[in-house]
């Protein structure tokens, strides 16, 4: 059969920027996916807390292009304090700083106005802090809240509410990444409100394909994937080994005490060093998949 040279070399050339198309969305600069219908929730959780797992690649392509605002009070800053921490204990791979100078991961820690966190001064305030700040600020491209102690006493509404909220935000800042999350423990197991609260996030993120960073889950295991939150764990990481009704004993502290040089100290709130470390590998498990990581296949 008869092959046209012209069309062959054509049909080269196209097969050529193909391949190079391909390795320019894989590379280090390629900026983060906006969301489409089609991508599946991010769910990060306990199972996401190992931080060597996330190619070296993955964190400088999320130090690359990210550009995050974190609105928090004291509960939340557990995920920067151990950031700050990580830096010391592994490196300056994972430096982060306000405006991303030097190489590092652009963080904005609390920079909003009209709101200290998903429920202060009440459920909706967030929102409207949100919306000034983007209009201000056109280059962030990802927004994370964190609760403080508000999803205990919340119902069912006022969960609708935030999750209807933060759906309105994705509509009208399509080139934003919106993490959504859960609530801290609070001791109340598996049966309390705040566990029942959680898992209504839980089910909206993964039906409707969003991204959570799920503080709960997160601290409820420990390193070994001993499950606590059916002991009652609280955010100190307290438990009740034998269901008296009494904490017993601490699974970070016990932790910490039998894992000496592999976990590091940091002044975390209203918790133990070993809970902001996870924190912190789950945090830059988030950042790398916001920037495009598949995770580990």
């Amino acid at each position: 059969m008869n092959r046209n040279p012209y069309l062959m070399v054509l049909l080269g050339l196209l097969a050529a920027m193909a391949v190079w198309s391909s390795c320019l969305s894989d590379s280090a600069t390629a900026p983060p996916r906006k969301h489409t219908n089609t991508q599946s929730a991010i769910i990060v959780n306990h199972n996401c807390r190992n931080i060597d797992a996330i190619p070296q690649a993955a964190i400088e392509r999320a130090k690359a292009n990210l550009h995050i605002a974190y609105g928090h009070t004291s509960h939340g800053s557990q995920l920067v304090t151990g950031m700050t921490g990580l830096v010391d204990f592994k490196g300056t791979l994972y430096s982060f700083n306000d405006g991303g100078s030097g190489g590092a991961l652009d963080l904005k820690d609390t920079p909003f106005s009209g709101a200290s966190d998903l429920g202060a001064p009440d459920l909706s305030a967030w929102a409207a802090a949100t919306r000034t700040y983007l209009d201000a600020h056109p280059g962030i491209n990802v927004i994370i809240w964190s609760w403080c102690g508000e999803v205990s006493s919340a119902s069912e509404s006022d969960i609708d509410g935030y999750l209807s909220l933060m759906s309105g935000l994705e509509t009208d800042y399509p080139n934003v990444k919106f993490v959504y999350m859960t609530g801290h423990l609070d001791g109340y197991g598996l049966d309390g409100n705040l566990h029942v609260r959680n898992n209504q996030i839980r089910a909206y993120c993964t039906a409707n394909k969003k991204i959570l960073y799920d503080f709960e889950d997160i601290e409820s295991y420990n390193p070994d994937a001993v499950y606590f939150a059916d002991r009652d764990a609280n955010d100190n990481c307290d438990y009740d080994g034998n269901g008296d009704g009494n904490f017993d004993g601490n699974w970070a502290i016990e932790w910490q005490n039998a894992h000496p040089g592999q976990w590091y100290s940091c002044a975390a709130a209203h918790t133990q060093p070993l809970n902001a470390n996870l924190k912190a590998y789950a945090a830059w498990w988030l950042w790398a998949r916001i920037a495009g990581w598949e995770g580990p296949s």
